[in-house]
């Protein structure tokens, strides 16, 4: 009898571990499917030269993102052949974002995300609806998902204050002349729900929830977190002239650097930094989506013609 039930035992053992891997296998093979697509809808969207047609791919593409995304354990897969899109874990796995961008007719951007939650099998995700155009006074504003102020990400840090929460640095392609970079802060409510913006940033002339940078599109800024120093350092913006000084599409890096220091759960500025104690590369972890389309570009054989 005890040998029955050992021979049970084992073949139950092995046929659950068989379908579970069987069903691994489905769901690995199904998101690859899923990634193709992807990847090819996210070259259209960034390289068509026509407006429409990039629209026309991207909610293509939405669609297929939030059906790749229900496909079970989909938190783990890592989309590393989408280029189109920014995808980061936060540090502690608990969540990670997708953001991207299109580029409008005029130049401008319109930005698009999701915060996509780590629970295993069911997808919880929280859609993030840019809402920059509308958000009249951003360094001073709190929102949810439904009133972001939308930006493409490319670093997460934790926070472990009081009120623990997530510190998202960000490019923000803006118009013709200038581009942005955010400073941004995610916390979870009781609910575990998203908010963005929060009181964290001191000095500089005023308190702000989230930091805002404008500078001239013809410039690229520093803008990146020193971990073993606790220091975000980018940076400082001047115009080339004083009497552009109300024109921060005409700002650009000065060859001096300033910072936020995390100092009790919040960021204390800091002026002229020396910079001799700071890793020298710019942005490592960030490729800039209007390089990332040349790069692209580059990559497509030209047709010869007859």
């Amino acid at each position: 009898m005890k040998v029955f039930f050992l021979a049970f035992f084992l073949l139950l053992t092995f046929t659950t571990s068989f379908a579970q891997h069987s069903d691994e296998s489905k769901n690995l093979k199904e998101l690859g499917v899923y990634q193709d697509s992807l990847k090819a809808l996210g070259k259209r969207f960034i390289n068509d030269p026509d407006d429409l047609e990039r629209k026309n791919a991207n909610y293509k593409f939405i669609k297929l993102l939030v059906g790749a995304l229900k496909v079970p354990h989909s938190f783990n897969y890592p989309f590393d052949s989408v280029k189109s899109i920014s995808i980061i874990n936060s540090p502690d796995n608990r969540f990670r974002i997708l953001s991207w961008h299109i580029m409008n007719q005029d130049g401008s951007y319109r930005f698009y995300g999701t915060v996509q939650m780590n629970t295993g099998s069911n997808l919880l995700m929280y859609p993030l609806e840019d809402y920059s155009p509308l958000l009249k006074n951003p360094e001073d504003s709190v929102t949810d998902n439904r009133k972001w102020y939308g930006a493409q990400y490319y670093k997460i840090i934790r926070v472990a204050a009081a009120k623990p929460y997530y510190v998202l640095l960000g490019w923000k392609g803006n118009t013709i002349k200038s581009t942005k970079k955010i400073i941004e802060v995610l916390s979870f409510d009781k609910d575990d729900k998203p908010n963005l913006g929060m009181a964290v940033f001191d000095g500089n002339g005023k308190n702000r929830k989230r930091v805002i940078f404008e500078y001239t599109r013809q410039a690229s800024m520093l803008l990146r977190y020193v971990p073993d120093q606790n220091l975000i350092v980018f940076d400082h913006l001047a115009p080339p002239d004083q009497k552009l000084k109300d024109k921060p599409d005409t700002f650009g890096p000065d060859l001096t650097y300033d910072g936020y220091k995390l100092k009790n759960g919040k960021w204390q500025y800091i002026e002229n930094l020396d910079m001799r104690n700071i890793p020298e590369d710019r942005d490592a972890e960030y490729v800039d989506p209007k390089a990332q389309a040349v790069i692209d570009r580059s990559a497509v054989p030209i047709k010869k013609k007859n």
